[in-house]
């Protein structure tokens, strides 16, 4: 009985068959489906007359016709969604909101403070202003990982570990731990691995594999080569060469600011759609 707390982050556009794949899911494995529905308040349209300081600003007449128009919407759908849940007799809730791009994370991560782990509904993917912050908010504001691709609640029988000896690739590894345990293998991989001291030591994986151990997983540790690719890329061949069922790795070991500039291994990963991740920082 696992009795786990699932954060579904989704929006109005969320098709009802991945909701309803969701609430299966969980009601099949006696978890809590937690569903946060988020939408963008409708922009706030200002049109400027005069010439400053002694113009002003006119605001259409219509504005509140239209968020109201767009609440309903989303009060409808929030009751299509407790139907969904019905249906499937999973234990779960609904809660709703509608705010500006910058709230998102602060209203997910809330959410996810007091979840066990988090998914986001593919189709946010097509709403990247709502995907990027909610990604955000669960791993830079909440304790829990983030997974994307895949069912809600699935068998992860084979579960890849990227791992460099960093906290956010530790952090990920503990987010994991449920899942870990009843794994059939586990691989710890290092890529490219530093055998010094002060970075992943004489025998890279090593340790968190000892560890892993002492819970009962069966872990083997793989150092391999990248061979010229980016970090990415060697993680996804490497995974998929093992048959991985699930890739869980750090999030944002480096400066996020760097790795949004320069693309890096995080938003790779995060970007790719055919490996389940689970991500933490």
């Amino acid at each position: 009985m696992k009795r786990r707390t699932i954060l579904f982050v989704m929006n109005t556009q969320t098709p009802d068959a991945q909701i309803h794949a969701a609430a299966e899911s969980a009601a099949a494995d006696n978890e809590h489906l937690s569903c946060l529905l988020i939408d963008m308040a409708p922009a706030l349209p200002m049109y400027a007359f005069g010439v400053p300081p002694y113009g002003g600003m006119n605001i259409p007449t219509n504005w509140g016709d239209l968020v109201e128009k767009a609440q309903q919407a989303q009060h409808a759908r929030v009751q299509d969604v407790e139907k969904l849940l019905a249906k499937s007799n999973a234990s779960g809730d609904v809660q709703s909101t509608m705010c500006a791009t910058v709230d998102v994370k602060h209203i997910v991560a809330r959410s996810a403070r007091v979840s066990d782990v988090a998914h986001l509904a593919p189709n946010l993917r097509d709403a990247p202003e709502i995907f990027n912050e909610a990604a955000s908010g669960v791993l830079f504001h909440s304790p829990i990982g983030l997974r994307l691709n895949g069912a809600v609640s699935q068998s992860d029988e084979r579960i890849f570990v990227a791992w460099d000896s960093s906290k956010a690739s530790a952090s990920a590894v503990h987010a994991a731990l449920p899942a870990l345990k009843s794994a059939k293998e586990v691989v710890i991989a290092c890529i490219d691995p530093f055998m010094s001291p002060d970075r992943n030591g004489q025998d890279p994986g090593v340790d968190v594999a000892a560890w892993l151990s002492h819970h009962g997983c069966k872990v083997t540790v793989s150092q391999f080569p990248s061979g010229g690719l980016d970090v990415a890329e060697c993680i996804h061949n490497r995974a998929t060469e093992f048959g991985a069922d699930l890739i869980v790795m750090g999030a944002y070991g480096h400066a996020r600011m760097i790795q949004s500039v320069l693309g890096g291994t995080t938003r790779s990963m995060i970007e790719q759609t055919k490996l389940p991740v689970l991500l933490a920082h």
